[in-house]
C-alpha cells in the first residue's frame, strides 16, 4: 500500500489539511463516524496554493504532541480521466509534483471505507499531481499522458511536507468538481459543485475508519 509503514502509537492526532472554506466546512459539518476516532482530529484550511499548503501544514505539524500525527489532504479537485462525473472520489496511490513524489498510505484501506461511507459513488484511483494554478482545457490533456488521473495544487505539497518534518502514515482524497466533459466555473453555482460539497460532507467516517485501521496489529 505504500507510504509509512511505522503505525502510530495510542491516541495519535489526525490531521485533515484542505485549501477553502468552504471544504473544511463540508468536513467540520458533515456525517461524524459512529464510533470515536484513536485520537484528536484537527481540520486546517491552509489557504489555496502548494506554498500555502507547505506552510499550514509545517505549522501544524510543528505544535507540541504532533509527533506522529496522521496527515489526509482533502477538499475538491479537477479529474483528468474522460468519464469522470463530479461527486466522483479519488483516492491518490500518489501524490507527484516538481517537488517529488510522495507514496500514500493505506490506499486500499480508504477506498473501502470510502465505498461504505458514501454508497453509490465511483472511487478512482491513481497518482495525483499538484499544480501551481487552476488547470483547465488542453493543459488536463497533458498531465493526463503522465498518468494522473486528477490534479489540484495542495494535495503534494502537503503530504510532501507531513513526511519531511517525521515517519507517519499520510493520504489524499479529493472529491471531484469538475471533469474534462464537466468544467466548472465556480464552486456551488453549479450543480456539479453541489454535488461534489454533498459527498465531502459524507467523507469524514471514512477517515475515522482508516485512521483506527492503521492502529491495528500487523499480523
Amino acid at each position: 500500500m505504500g507510504g509509512a509503514e511505522v503505525p502510530p502509537g495510542p491516541a495519535t492526532p489526525l490531521l485533515i489539511a484542505c485549501a477553502l472554506g468552504i471544504e473544511r466546512f463540508a468536513l467540520r459539518t458533515g456525517r461524524r463516524a459512529g464510533e470515536p476516532g484513536p485520537g484528536p482530529v484537527d481540520i486546517i484550511r491552509s489557504g489555496m496554493g502548494p506554498q500555502a499548503a507547505e506552510n499550514a501544514v509545517r505549522q501544524a505539524l510543528g505544535r507540541p504532541g504532533a509527533g506522529g500525527t496522521a496527515v489526509i489532504a482533502s477538499g475538491f479537485c479537477a479529474g483528468l480521466e474522460p468519464g469522470m462525473h463530479p461527486g466522483d472520489l479519488v483516492v491518490a496511490e500518489e501524490t507527484r509534483d516538481a517537488g517529488g513524489t510522495t507514496p500514500c498510505t493505506g490506499t486500499g484501506l480508504l477506498v473501502d471505507a470510502l465505498v461504505r461511507a458514501v454508497p453509490g459513488h465511483t472511487v478512482h484511483t491513481g497518482p495525483l499531481t499538484g499544480s501551481g494554478h487552476v488547470v483547465r482545457g488542453p493543459e488536463r490533456a497533458g498531465l493526463r499522458a503522465t498518468g494522473a488521473i486528477a490534479v489540484d495544487m495542495e494535495s503534494a505539497a502537503t503530504l510532501r511536507t507531513a513526511v519531511r518534518t517525521g515517519v507517519r502514515p499520510v493520504a489524499a482524497v479529493r472529491v471531484v468538481v469538475d471533469a474534462p466533459e464537466h468544467e466548472l466555473v465556480r464552486i456551488g453555482t453549479v450543480r456539479g459543485g453541489i454535488s461534489a460539497f454533498r459527498v465531502l460532507r459524507a467523507v469524514l467516517p471514512a477517515f475515522h475508519e482508516w485512521h483506527r485501521s492503521l492502529l491495528l496489529p500487523r499480523r
